[in-house]
């Protein structure tokens, strides 16, 4: 352990300002083999949402409310293996497991902003097919950037005064007992258990944090696409388009929440879950999204596909 505190003081001063993250240390020489599938699937990332954004940007058919929001989807799926994932590579290769405290607090802030506004994005798309399908005719003027963002403002400032109040007060603890996090990243109980002081604060915030924000998304679009699937029943197989787009934000969003709320709670409970099943949760709410979300929307929906193959076969026929 490094400490990085002022010899002579008392103990209850000390507080550690560098940590060791260890997680996947318990399966010693094979944990080197894990940068082979992480690599591979920031990789699948990086690639899908690059092409997904491009898309999106250079071809004038997808520059509808709809395709802007999935790319702005891509652009977050793109960012957010980017706070965890190459140092978690380095350190399977090279064992560079440390951080420091201020390092720590920021890699949690970015995670959860990012990842809650992900779901606070589903929760857009799901007003965009409600206004689309529900509210045809006044479609277009509710989703001109000047009313969209009413629906954007709330919730953007909801996640953000949850996430910083979260990280301010795990800065504000004091750090004794020992300095390994046994995780791969940085995430707010592995570092909040670390404190030598009461976190019950701490533990209530973190974990009422993906249930204010993430499971309150879910409940809004459920709701939402409740009344979708009502109107489509009485309209006919002529919107059946709809309800295929809509089956693929449920099923995204379900796959994240279980994820989110699996690794939140494992820390908070007793269970069964061994510590490599714990991080290996965690490390997939972040990349799992990341990874499938731009395959989901750009395989399913026919708009975009449509312009990938016009792309690839104009890049075909120009390299010929």
């Amino acid at each position: 352990m490094v400490l990085t505190t002022i010899q002579g003081l008392p103990l209850g001063n000390i507080s550690f300002t560098t940590f060791q993250l260890n997680g996947f240390y318990s399966l010693g020489e094979w944990r080197r083999f894990l940068f082979i599938p992480y690599f591979l699937m920031i990789l699948l990332c990086a690639i899908a949402n690059s092409i997904l954004i491009f898309l999106i940007i250079s071809q004038r058919a997808l520059h509808s409310p709809m395709f802007v929001l999935i790319g702005v989807m891509a652009v977050l799926d793109l960012l957010m293996p980017m706070f965890v994932v190459p140092n978690m590579l380095l350190s399977f290769l090279f064992d560079w497991n440390q951080i420091s405290l201020w390092g720590c607090l920021m890699q949690i802030f970015w995670i959860q902003f990012v990842g809650t506004f992900q779901s606070t994005l589903l929760l857009w798309m799901a007003l965009d097919r409600f206004f689309a399908i529900c509210r045809p005719l006044s479609y277009h003027k509710h989703m001109q950037i000047a009313n969209f963002l009413k629906f954007v403002i709330a919730p953007v400032i909801r996640n953000l005064l949850i996430n910083i109040t979260l990280v301010s007060l795990a800065g504000k603890l004091h750090f004794c007992m020992k300095n390994e996090i046994d995780h791969c990243f940085c995430e707010h109980m592995g570092l909040v258990q670390l404190a030598c002081q009461d976190t019950t604060v701490n533990n209530i915030l973190g974990l009422s944090g993906p249930f204010l924000i993430t499971t309150a998304d879910f409940i809004f679009i459920a709701v939402s696409y409740a009344i979708i699937f009502t109107s489509v029943l009485k309209s006919g197989k002529s919107s059946l388009k709809a309800i295929n787009t809509c089956i693929t934000h449920i099923i995204v969003l379900t796959f994240s929440l279980v994820l989110v709320l699996t690794a939140f709670v494992s820390y908070r409970t007793r269970n069964n879950f061994s510590p490599n099943i714990r991080i290996f949760f965690s490390t997939m709410y972040v990349l799992f999204p990341s990874c499938f979300n731009p395959i989901i929307y750009g395989v399913r929906t026919k708009e975009i596909r449509l312009q990938f193959f016009k792309l690839f076969n104009r890049v075909k026929v120009f390299s010929q």
